[in-house]
């Protein structure tokens, strides 16, 4: 499969690096290497990425994209997220082909999490 023009890396904004970071080892085991004070970067999570320095969260209600992230079991991965300190903004809901729900991270950020399989 060639990679050539395919989305290849993803960064997002944070206002708090340190507790996004803490963020996202807890509730999904990610790991980061840090690049100075204002970036730290993510692999192996499906998508490379980062986290930069900045106000502005990335939310869909502003028109941004929004990231989806896949579980086996959506009930758990929502109780990892409230765990690490994450905030549900849409409750699980139904769609065709499975169920997600939204939620932001410390720094303000959407994303969400779907899955095909049923409680």
């Amino acid at each position: 499969m060639s990679d050539h023009e395919k989305i290849n890396y993803v960064e997002f904004p944070a206002r708090d690096l340190s507790a996004t970071k803490v963020f996202f080892q807890e509730a999904f085991g990610w790991e980061f290497v840090d690049y100075g004070p204002e970036y730290t970067a993510f692999s192996n999570q499906g998508l490379d990425g980062g986290f930069y320095q900045a106000d502005m969260p990335s939310q869909v209600s502003h028109g941004a994209a929004l990231i989806v992230l896949y579980s086996e079991s959506l009930e758990a991965t929502q109780a990892k997220v409230e765990g690490a300190g994450g905030i549900i903004s849409t409750p699980i809901f139904d769609f065709p082909g499975g169920r997600r729900f939204h939620f932001t991270e410390p720094s303000g950020n959407e994303l969400a999490v779907w899955s095909d399989r049923q409680p």
